[in-house]
């Protein structure tokens, strides 16, 4: 028997929606009746994005909003519920890498560091990017009895994983901002949760080297790369009426997936 979602005619706002997991999860949302406002900074692909989505089978509209950007994430906000009325559902799922070790050490001497800017960075986009846009949703949710918050973390932020000291900072750090909003926001009836993909295969992904990509199959037990699609319906559900007594979860979808150096 099929799930009834109970998403049809509701708002999500999904960030970073322009390719990889937030294209497949504006899609997902889409799919389901959903009116998807989809961001990103990127905006060359907007008017096609807005097509796949209404063929989809829901509403949508594009927004090019820098979620590190508190004005903007306000003002797009604000555009969303004129639009729409209201917000049922956002999707932190903007994010970035800019890996590398702490500190790098050749033949007893310091040859390199982890840089102030690559740890800005993505601490920026990732964790303070969801804050940002938390903070200007919840009150129209409040308003509106409740809505659900849904953020990208990563299994990294889980185990930690060699050479990603900022990425992992910043997805530990979604999955504690996920629990403390689950207890402030409960009693509003807003439900805040976490996904932790693994190794995606996204277009980003699909473009590193052979040998990257059979060592990210051989750490999953389950001997593939995940879809963005299976992300993206990770997400329908815990967004969905099927989801409606999870809230402060991290829900792992990464094929089994274990790090380590």
């Amino acid at each position: 028997m099929a799930i009834e979602t109970g998403l049809a005619g509701k708002v999500v706002i999904v960030t970073g929606a322009a390719a990889g997991i937030g294209r497949a999860t504006a899609a997902c949302f889409a799919r389901e009746g959903a009116r998807v406002a989809a961001w990103d900074v990127v905006g060359a692909q907007a008017a096609l994005l807005v097509d796949e989505l209404k063929a989809a089978g829901g509403h949508a509209m594009f927004t090019a909003v820098d979620v590190t950007d508190a004005a903007a994430v306000n003002r797009a906000v604000e555009e969303t519920v004129t639009a729409w009325g209201r917000v049922d559902v956002l999707v932190n799922n903007a994010g970035i890498l800019r890996d590398g070790l702490l500190v790098k050490w050749k033949d007893g001497a310091l040859t390199g560091q982890l840089g102030d800017e690559q740890f800005e960075a993505v601490i920026d986009v990732n964790l303070k990017g969801p804050f940002l846009c938390a903070r200007a949703v919840v009150p129209h949710m409040i308003r509106a009895g409740g809505g659900v918050i849904l953020n990208a973390s990563s299994v990294v932020g889980l185990y930690g994983n060699f050479g990603q000291t900022s990425y992992v900072a910043s997805k530990a750090g979604v999955i504690g901002m996920t629990r403390v909003w689950a207890r402030e926001l409960g009693r509003h009836g807003i439900r805040v949760n976490a996904v932790a993909p693994g190794f995606i295969g996204t277009e980003m992904v699909r473009q590193m080297p052979g040998k990257v990509l059979d060592t990210m199959v051989s750490k999953t037990p389950l001997g593939r790369l995940g879809r963005p699609e299976e992300i993206g319906n990770a997400y329908v559900w815990l967004a969905s009426e099927a989801a409606s007594y999870v809230t402060g979860a991290v829900i792992s979808v990464d094929g089994g997936v274990v790090t380590g150096t």
